[in-house]
């Protein structure tokens, strides 16, 4: 039985002879605990996007049955799906702890290198690895496939506040003084912004979310999740790095130019950002953003 229900529209391509648009169709997203047996594939696809061309250098199998596992017995986290529980789900929100689960430790390994980058930033979560339990980190999971509209997560990041809480009262070790966040972003070049951003004003969707949109970026980055934002308002240190086996991009390179990003954020900021998380992209009525 799913937590939650709501409808949003969803883009969608709309393929012509001529030429190809984007269209919107209203979707039912449902709110569900993750099942570890049913969800495990769609995970680990969503973990493999998570972590980009890096993906194969890190042991997305372990890491896999740590979030899946770990989820499913504790209750914290969620994943949203369109259609039964046995489904695959299209969206996935956990945290679980750093210091407790050998299938984390090659991610853990991971993001520590990256973050050298930033001496401050390596620093501190090297420091707060090291004196577990006094300092506890929890690992935040949040990945969703690229079409997923922003307003599924107010309720995900509720919900995962409120399951953290009750496992807490469970006496389960869920009581963190930290979260790492991980996330996608991508570079543009100044003509790719340009014709990003008359792209996304001619889009059906702008005139109804146009506080929502993206907003020109002052170095060219951009964030796969929007909710990003928010975060980086709530954190103390974010880095955001180069993934170790990009290919080499020239004039001539097409896709997007992709990276990583991390976001610490200390625990005792993690409830206001969910409430700004929900106050920014909240749901009208009509299934739109607030």
């Amino acid at each position: 039985m799913s937590k939650r229900k709501q409808t949003h529209d969803m883009d969608v391509d709309d393929a012509s002879e001529d030429e190809q648009t984007s269209a919107l169709v209203d979707v039912n997203f449902d709110y569900y605990n993750v099942d570890a047996t049913n969800d495990y594939h769609a995970i680990h696809r969503l973990v493999v996007q998570l972590l980009g061309p890096d993906a194969e250098r890190i042991q997305t199998g372990p890491l896999t049955d740590a979030v899946a596992t770990v989820a499913e017995e504790s209750g914290v986290g969620s994943t949203v799906k369109t259609e039964e529980e046995e489904s695959d789900p299209y969206a996935i929100l956990t945290v679980l702890s750093c210091h407790n689960h050998p299938g984390l430790q090659g991610l853990i390994d991971y993001v520590l290198s990256k973050t050298s980058t930033d001496q401050g930033f390596h620093d501190t979560l090297s420091s707060l690895l090291q004196h577990y339990p006094q300092h506890h980190v929890g690992l935040v999971l949040s990945e969703r496939l690229v079409n997923m509209p922003v307003q599924v997560m107010p309720p995900m990041y509720r919900m995962l506040s409120e399951e953290i809480d009750e496992a807490i009262e469970e006496g389960q070790a869920y009581s963190f003084t930290h979260y790492i966040f991980i996330s996608r972003v991508y570079r543009l070049s100044p003509e790719e912004e340009e014709a990003m951003l008359v792209s996304q004003r001619n889009s059906k969707r702008y005139r109804s979310t146009s506080h929502l949109e993206t907003k020109p970026s002052k170095d060219g980055i951009y964030g796969f999740h929007p909710e990003d934002e928010e975060i980086i308002q709530h954190a103390t240190h974010t880095v955001t790095y180069a993934f170790t086996d990009a290919q080499p991009r020239d004039t001539e390179s097409v896709g997007l130019d992709l990276a990583g990003r991390a976001m610490l954020v200390p625990a005792e900021k993690f409830k206001a950002l969910v409430k700004k998380i929900e106050e920014t992209y909240a749901v009208t009525e009509s299934g739109q953003g607030a």
